[in-house]
């Protein structure tokens, strides 16, 4: 790769870094593994930049971490990796001790509930909820129709939600 070659994937890809992380580590559901992920990722990416032409770079970045991940799951299929890691820790200091433990638990909740998704869920949540993308970007990334994309995440919402309402002791 030369070096405006180098500079245009810089340019397109590294404004995205975090989302690309956030996505890795949401399927891997290991940290280190999704450091690893994003590395590999970014490898493969570069890689192949050539035959990037124009257009959404985040999306294009993360169909390629989404490949990597899958592939890393693959490798490691049966393992049981933990995530330990708080999500959206905002650092609201202006909150109370109780307050603060309610919304601890809160995210724990939702943290145990989006782990035990199945990934194919669990990336959907992710790349709509937190990285907030449109269906048609997801449809990109996970290349699959939009009407996909909008039935997938209506059945992992409906799951997610089932999964709350086990794990804070409601019904199911």
């Amino acid at each position: 790769m030369d070096s405006e070659e180098r500079k245009r994937f810089e340019q397109v890809t590294l404004p995205h870094l975090d989302a690309a992380y956030n996505l890795a580590r949401w399927l891997t559901r290991d940290e280190h593994a999704a450091e690893d992920v994003v590395q590999e990722a970014f490898f493969r990416a570069a890689r192949f930049f050539a035959g990037f032409r124009g257009g959404d770079g985040r999306t294009w970045l993360l169909a390629v971490i989404r490949r990597a991940s899958f592939d890393w799951l693959r490798k490691r299929r049966g393992s049981a990796a933990s995530f330990d890691e708080d999500i959206h820790d905002r650092g609201d200091e202006s909150m109370n001790p109780e307050a603060l433990v309610i919304r601890q638990d809160d995210v724990q909740l939702l943290r145990d509930a989006l782990e035990e998704l199945p990934p194919e869920y669990r990336e959907i949540i992710v790349l709509r909820e937190l990285e907030g993308l449109s269906y048609q970007q997801i449809a990109v990334v996970i290349d699959v129709p939009v009407g996909t994309v909008m039935s997938r995440l209506s059945r992992a919402r409906r799951q997610l939600q089932r999964r709350l309402a086990v794990c804070a002791g409601g019904e199911d």
